[in-house]
């Protein structure tokens, strides 16, 4: 029996960096809400072992992918064998773009194998195990609006972000996410989120109060080779955009607005010169 689950993408309303811990990690403080653009996670039994397809080819064998870590924690926590799966994955969100294209991919796996072999098992019992693959993997789980703390496993709901449109954008590149971490070490950032006050906009429905506080500490540490980011989001903001930031670690960049119709001639101008540029809606708590 092959059942699928859809794997949206996440962006990050707010990221703070609050410093580096003794175990190499990242304390963060960040607001993240899932949005539409999504792949999708197909699974079934049968095959030799664990395989893992995705875009038509299977990936090559020698290294363990995260799908295949995450399925071996999945059922040694359950106290079960693990069958021999294939895993197919449908891709639509970019890959290294700062929109946790990879984490929900896995998480979604873990609902689909929840489903499957051990439906009693509990959300905090999925995040837990969804934390030992990665730090984004608890939110994916999760889904929803909310605030992330230490090194992002730490979750608090939050209401969910008014409705409205979304346009995101990566440009041509990646950015490799431990050297930003190493930039940011030590950085004396100018301007910090303001968090608090981006909960009680969410909290009253305000998005307006929610745009004007987007805020990114990574986009005061990117490299010049990487100021396309700043054209993207500047682009964003004269199109109509209420306010536009960098998510994650980027290169990624989203656009707030209020109207489908701005948002679509957005995505459209911004389309004919990079081509992964997506329209998309909040999503509420999976």
């Amino acid at each position: 029996m092959r059942t699928s689950r859809q794997a949206p993408a996440k962006i990050n309303l707010a990221l703070d960096i609050l410093g580096r811990r003794e175990d190499g990690y990242h304390d963060l403080r960040m607001v993240m809400q899932t949005v539409s653009l999504c792949d999708t996670v197909t699974l079934e039994e049968g095959g030799d072992g664990f395989s893992l397809e995705t875009d038509g080819g299977f990936l090559p064998p020698g290294r363990k992918t995260l799908e295949q870590r995450a399925a071996e924690s999945f059922f040694s926590a359950v106290g079960l064998p693990m069958p021999p799966l294939r895993v197919t994955l449908e891709k639509t969100t970019p890959a290294y773009a700062g929109l946790g294209g990879g984490s929900a991919d896995v998480a979604a796996l873990l609902r689909l194998l929840r489903e499957r072999y051990a439906p009693a098992l509990s959300d905090g019992e999925l995040e837990r195990i969804g934390l030992e693959v990665g730090s984004d993997m608890p939110f994916c789980v999760r889904g929803g609006t909310a605030l992330a703390e230490g090194r992002g496993e730490q979750l608090t709901d939050l209401p969910p972000l008014p409705d409205c449109w979304i346009v995101l954008c990566k440009p041509d590149f990646g950015i490799p996410t431990p050297s930003l971490f190493a930039r940011a070490d030590g950085a004396a950032f100018c301007r910090r989120p303001d968090i608090d006050g981006m909960a009680a906009a969410l909290a009253h429905g305000d998005l307006a109060g929610v745009a004007a506080r987007l805020c990114n500490v990574f986009e005061e540490v990117l490299p010049p080779e990487y100021g396309e980011v700043f054209s993207i989001r500047d682009r964003l903001r004269s199109l109509g955009a209420m306010n536009a930031a960098m998510s994650g670690s980027g290169p990624a960049v989203f656009g707030l607005f209020r109207q489908e119709s701005e948002a679509a001639r957005a995505a459209n101008v911004l389309r004919r010169d990079h081509r992964e540029t997506y329209l998309a809606q909040p999503v509420r708590k999976l």
